[in-house]
């Protein structure tokens, strides 16, 4: 048996909270281990209850947990891990830092239209936002900047979980980040 050895990558998931980014993670996370690969995934909740919890959500808060975050991800991409990563990053340039500092970084615009993921909102959190419970929330007080050139685009109005995963997926195989069709290693 020949020994693969996987390159690490930074898959950057970035859009409005209720977009799908944690998701289609999960969906990832499962095809890419099936495959063999080792993955982490960094999810924006998961992190704020360990990593950040002492960060807020003003710009300078939000930017020092994506900091926080970079730092992990470069190490785990750097050392040939798949690194999925689910973030609202709202800000370009603080996504753009991130492509400079990690190893084959890939930008992934989750979109929905801000109506959708309003309804899929099954906390309320855009309701207490628009009521101002909920200051410099994305999308409602505080803004989103929707990535100018992502590497993917996957528009979760209209395509299911799925069809998003299957869709960076492909572009992993055609990047030649994963092996193409690549199943389980056997025992």
């Amino acid at each position: 048996m020949t020994h693969y050895e996987q390159p690490g990558f930074v898959l950057w998931m970035t859009g409005l909270s209720g977009a799908g980014k944690t998701t289609i993670a999960l969906i990832l996370v499962d095809e890419l281990k099936r495959r063999g690969l080792k993955v982490e995934r960094l999810d924006g909740d998961v992190v704020r209850q360990s990593l950040t919890r002492d960060l807020g959500f003003s710009k300078e808060d939000r930017d020092k947990n994506i900091e926080r975050v970079s730092f992990v991800a470069k190490l785990l991409s750097r050392n040939g891990v798949a690194c999925i990563c689910s973030f609202i990053s709202p800000y370009q340039t603080v996504r753009d830092q991130v492509r400079k500092e990690t190893t084959n970084f890939i930008e992934v615009y989750v979109d929905a239209p801000l109506e959708v993921v309003m309804e899929r909102d099954v906390k309320g959190l855009y309701e207490k936002a628009i009521a101002g419970e909920i200051p410099n929330f994305t999308g409602i007080s505080d803004p989103f900047e929707a990535p100018v050139n992502p590497e993917i685009h996957v528009h979760t109005d209209r395509q299911t979980p799925q069809e998003s995963a299957d869709m960076i997926v492909e572009y992993l195989e055609e990047r030649g980040l994963i092996e193409v069709g690549v199943r389980e290693l056997e025992n």
